[in-house]
């Protein structure tokens, strides 16, 4: 099949997108960037997939959500008059981005493409953690402190974790938003992204910060 995948720069999305170059080919790669909090998409770090473009060699459109009322309609534009069988969506676990997405797929008259659909589980972590380099860009759960914010997703982060997830109930793979992430490599990619300046912005009493990347570029690998 020819594929148009949806890609935010996190684990979920190149997992999905990596799952989907190995059986299909993929045309192009499409992002919305979600100015406010979404439910539909990942938020943070969301301009560095057009380095994810250049990486893996595939052309990227995006556009830009102002509201929840136009998430949707945005998609549909981008993805209006795609010369694609269908669309590879990294949707995990939740039920509100696959049902959207599904009746989306069917108004275009798409398949709809979701490798890891119901597979998450902390295996299927360490396989991303083993395979790719990830950072975490945004935390938002009881137990996540300031020091998650641009860690490295590797084994002792997913052994933490799993530790948070038996005290806390957090999702070991972020599905309840407790936690973002950046891929800055991954097997497909024929360059890596490097990050030179970041900040980060911590709020204590609500236990949730973010990354915010000032300075990065490709470098060869």
């Amino acid at each position: 099949m020819r594929l148009i995948a949806l890609i935010s720069g996190g684990k979920d999305s190149i997992c999905a997108l990596s799952c989907a170059l190995r059986e299909h080919e993929v045309v192009e790669l499409v992002n919305v960037q979600a100015v406010e909090d979404s439910f539909l998409y990942h938020v943070p770090c969301s301009r560095l997939t057009r380095l994810i473009s250049e990486a893996v060699d595939i052309p990227l459109v995006s556009g830009v959500s102002f509201s929840h009322e136009d998430e949707l309609t945005l998609l549909k534009t981008l993805l209006q008059g795609a010369e694609a069988d269908g669309v590879v969506a990294g949707t995990i676990a939740s039920n509100y981005q696959m049902s959207r997405l599904k009746k989306l797929c069917v108004e275009l008259e798409l398949k709809l493409y979701a490798p890891l659909w119901n597979k998450g589980s902390e295996r299927l972590l360490r396989a991303m953690a083993g395979a790719m380099d990830i950072i975490v860009v945004q935390v938002a759960a009881y137990g996540m402190n300031e020091s998650w914010l641009g860690r490295n997703l590797d084994e002792g982060a997913v052994d933490d974790l799993s530790e948070l997830h038996r005290k806390h109930g957090v999702h070991i793979m972020g599905e309840g938003g407790e936690y973002e992430t950046l891929v800055l490599d991954a097997p497909i990619f024929k360059r890596r992204i490097k990050v030179m300046n970041y900040d980060k912005q911590w709020f204590s009493e609500q236990w949730r910060g973010c990354v915010e990347i000032h300075e990065f570029k490709l470098e060869d690998k």
